[in-house]
């Protein structure tokens, strides 16, 4: 079984919690599932659950280097060059990126509203990029972006592999095909 899950803004990506936090077990009501792969709990969007070993493996190992696409918001104008240096690989403090493909975005009308609200600075506009990784280090999208000097207001998991969000509401599942 594979279930696709819109994973709501600071939700944990486990189904218990000692301290009483929102976790996938407030929106999955399946039994014997697990998340393959994690989003952070300040990141919303796409993850991927299942009860099968073999296919989380495939989907999480980077052997396989399923490519994950993130819509992304940033602080500030993004220039050319900071898209550049994105797209040849950044160097990060566990060493340097892969490659990674990155476009300019708008906000699409489909976005829901995020609860609390990205913060508004009238002063500073903001950006939007869709990136694609075929690694997963831990917090690798806004690492990268600290790193050319746009630091990320909102993450955002569109698709992994052939998977995609398409339409499903934040805290909503459905079942998949693997």
């Amino acid at each position: 079984m594979l279930i696709a899950l819109n994973k709501p803004y600071g939700v944990l990506c486990q189904f218990t919690d000692g301290q009483g936090r929102p976790t996938l077990a407030d929106h999955v009501r399946q039994k014997g599932v697990y998340a393959a792969g994690r989003l952070d709990h300040d990141s919303e969007g796409l993850l991927l659950l299942t009860d099968d070993g073999r296919l989380a493996h495939r989907l999480t190992d980077p052997r396989h280097k399923q490519p994950k696409t993130y819509l992304v918001q940033v602080d500030g104008a993004i220039d050319d060059a900071a898209i550049a240096a994105l797209r040849r690989g950044v160097v990060l403090n566990d060493g340097p990126t892969l490659p990674a493909s990155v476009e300019h975005a708008v906000e699409p009308d489909w976005l829901w509203p995020r609860d609390p609200p990205v913060r508004f600075r009238k002063a500073i506009p903001t950006s939007w990029l869709s990136i694609t990784l075929r690694e997963g280090r831990n917090r690798q999208v806004r690492r990268m972006t600290a790193a050319v000097g746009f630091p990320t207001l909102r993450l955002i998991r569109v698709r992994i592999g052939d998977h995609a969000l398409d339409g499903l509401a934040p805290g909503e599942t459905r079942v998949v095909s693997p």
